[in-house]
């Protein structure tokens, strides 16, 4: 008995050793070689058209007619609920509520039809809300096999759940623990890594062999999520010297243009492993980290953005001037401190294609290591970029109308929503400046100081408050 269990412990031993080796072999030469060397065996697109296939055999069952219809009728009662009529002006609505066209030029007084106005105004912005909709997940038409997507398609018929059921078992069982010994593996080298580029005594001989460092750990991190990009118009790449601006949805946006090309990051210091990894990047490339107290000194801000551009030999500085992850449908108010600086901004569009998995990180409900995990045990990361040519401010033109020549280029290339809303509403609330506006409009109209222009032009204002939201 004692010698078949030696057998059995070491046939075991043996498989356990052979397996390791293996899994290792397949690690190092099929995406660490190829992250050093910058090219591709062409894997993830032929995974990704083996998803599209499955995708596509999910929906052809009978059962799932269903739904889609369900679906169908779910966007008509989310999109379009409220028909709305051109707008009118101010004066005019008024004088619709209180029924008389000459009821305002008489004596000025509150009338409680009034009220009307303002509660249908305020019924209309809750239910066709531009805003709030962008900071929770994008809906999707069709299902992609993911319980966060819907926690009920799986029970809907047969084949559906043993497709769902492999999901689970290859994405967990398989796609995950590769992925996490990938990450672990991109994360360990550019800490080793960069500590001794650092010590090089040549600046030149440095500055190459951290660029080269950090494209290798960026692109294995890159498969470390199977994210599958496709880059367009390079002719319009970054250059040094400049500031790239993009939209955002995601931390990993970052990783994502930088599997393309190098640029100085920009941002505050954090502890923990975000910390050691900061320290470890600007150790041998010039990032600029900001002390939490020096965050919102703009002049400081600046100034050292300004540095930093004026030397050609630096790489561009990446900077995602709407402040906060917007849903992947829009583009929400760029923060014009970017765009104060004087300098070439190169434009990118970032578009990720959801069936894949949701790269939207709402950081109010998930945290980062709950946020990775998920995207981690996602099918893959798909997604488009572009390169947009380089834009510079014009003459008479001030740093909020530049921004929003930016943001409006890359909006209609991404095929976003172009917002004017600032996305600090994610967590703050409306400014009272706002409030105070209704307030002084509706005492105009009351007092009769506003005639039918200034109503006109008082109500386009605010529909759109662009300028004031700008200015605060």
């Amino acid at each position: 008995m004692t010698w078949f269990t030696f057998l059995v412990d070491n046939l075991l031993c043996r498989c356990l050793g052979i397996s390791i080796t293996v899994w290792f072999t397949l690690l190092f030469f099929c995406t660490i070689v190829p992250a050093v060397l910058g090219v591709s065996f062409g894997m993830r697109r032929l995974y990704m058209a083996t998803l599209l296939k499955i995708f596509e055999v999910s929906t052809m069952s009978n059962f799932y007619n269903s739904i889609q219809i369900k679906f169908f009728f779910s966007a008509l009662l989310i999109e379009d609920i409220i028909a709305k009529e051109p707008s009118s002006s101010l004066l005019q609505e008024f004088q619709e509520l209180r029924g008389s066209a000459s009821c305002l030029s008489s004596e000025p007084e509150f009338e409680l039809a009034d009220i009307f106005y303002f509660c249908r105004r305020g019924m209309e912005t809750i239910v066709d809300d531009d805003v709030t909709k962008r900071f929770s997940a994008q809906e999707l038409q069709n299902w992609n096999l993911l319980t966060r997507s819907n926690n009920n398609f799986r029970h809907i018929s047969l084949r559906l759940t043993v497709l769902w059921g492999l999901g689970v078992l290859i994405r967990y069982g398989v796609l995950l623990p590769l992925r996490v010994t990938l990450a672990v593996t991109g994360i360990s080298l550019l800490l080793v890594l960069t500590f001794l580029v650092a010590f090089l005594p040549n600046r030149e001989l440095r500055s190459y062999l951290s660029e080269k460092v950090h494209l290798m750990c960026y692109r294995i991190c890159v498969r470390a999520l199977t994210a599958i990009i496709t880059y367009h118009n390079r002719e319009n790449k970054p250059q040094n010297g400049g500031i790239c601006v993009a939209n955002h949805t995601t931390p990993i946006d970052v990783i994502i243009l930088a599997n393309d090309g190098c640029y100085s990051l920009v941002g505050q210091v954090h502890g923990g492993l975000m910390g050691m990894i900061q320290r470890a990047m600007v150790r041998s490339s010039p990032h600029i980290w900001f002390e939490r107290s020096e965050v919102k000194d703009r002049h400081l801000v600046a100034k050292r953005l300004g540095d930093h551009v004026a030397d050609k030999t630096k790489q561009p500085i990446l900077i995602f001037p709407e402040g906060t992850c917007i849903n992947n449908t829009s583009v929400m108010m760029f923060k014009k401190g970017s765009f104060e600086i004087g300098c070439t901004v190169y434009p990118v569009a970032i578009k990720y294609d959801p069936r894949f998995g949701d790269a939207f990180w709402n950081s109010s409900k998930f945290g980062m290591v709950n946020y990775l995990l998920r995207m981690m045990s996602s099918w893959a990361i798909v997604c488009s970029v572009w390169y947009l040519p380089p834009m510079n401010r014009e003459e008479g033109e001030d740093a909020v109308q530049f921004a929003n020549r930016v943001k409006a280029a890359i909006a209609a290339q991404g095929g976003l929503v172009d917002l004017i809303w600032d996305g600090g509403l994610k967590r703050a609330k409306v400014k009272d400046a706002f409030k105070e506006e209704q307030q002084k409009l509706y005492s105009k109209v009351l007092v009769g100081e506003m005639d039918q222009n200034q109503s006109d032009d008082k109500h386009s204002q605010d529909d759109n408050p662009e300028d004031a939201n700008n200015r605060n």
